[in-house]
């Protein structure tokens, strides 16, 4: 499974958001799928050492059950980008439902985050239909990544997961860990490390 995002793949939609194009020392990191207790809390102390900001792609099952951890998100001074409200797949997902999934998302998010702006979508799998794509653009950024650190996968030491994602890192990259329990092994151990690596770079928020 590839680490970097194939350049052919950007292309064939270019309507979505893979990377930032800069000259300059930035990265985008960005977490899926919390918040979550312990979890969520771990990245956020973390990024505040490294005085780093990033974007958090929260699934709103998860916000509705844990509002007090997406406080802090929002009042670190993170991004926040919507997953839906329970992680659909999109090409398994009637239009219809995948759309009310995500306003219900919305709804939770915006229970709590009243800004205003250009809101953010990431597809749950990156497995999204054209259709959704269409509809979705109306009213949101929809951002894939640059870099997959893949920590959920169990068969990847934390070693190999922070030494590929590290590789396929650049200038401009968005950069996707997850704030969930099947990844909390491997990230926990890249993340701080991941920060490290790159400290002569600004991380920003999406």
């Amino acid at each position: 499974m590839l680490y970097r995002t194939p350049k052919l793949l950007q292309a064939i939609y270019p309507s979505l958001t893979w990377q930032r194009d800069t000259d300059k020392k930035e990265l985008y990191l960005t977490f899926d799928d919390g918040p979550i207790p312990e979890v969520t809390e771990f990245v956020l102390e973390t990024l505040d050492k490294f005085n780093a900001k990033a974007s958090f792609f929260c699934i709103g099952d998860n916000v509705r059950k844990h509002p007090d951890i997406f406080q802090k998100i929002v009042n670190g001074g993170h991004a926040i980008g919507n997953h839906t409200m329970h992680h659909l797949k999109g090409w398994q997902t009637e239009t219809s439902t995948y759309l009310e999934n995500t306003s219900q998302c919305q709804e939770q998010i915006e229970k709590y985050n009243d800004e205003n702006g250009k809101k953010l979508f990431r597809p749950p799998y990156g497995r999204i239909k054209r259709r959704q794509i269409s509809e979705l653009s109306k009213d949101f950024e929809i951002i894939m990544w640059t870099t997959l650190s893949q920590d959920y996968r169990a068969d990847i030491s934390p070693e190999n997961c922070l030494k590929n994602t590290v590789q396929a890192t650049e200038a401009g990259s968005i950069i996707v860990f997850h704030d969930s329990l099947k990844a909390e092994k491997n990230m926990r151990y890249a993340l701080p490390r991941f920060l490290e690596t790159f400290a002569d770079y600004e991380f920003k928020a999406l």
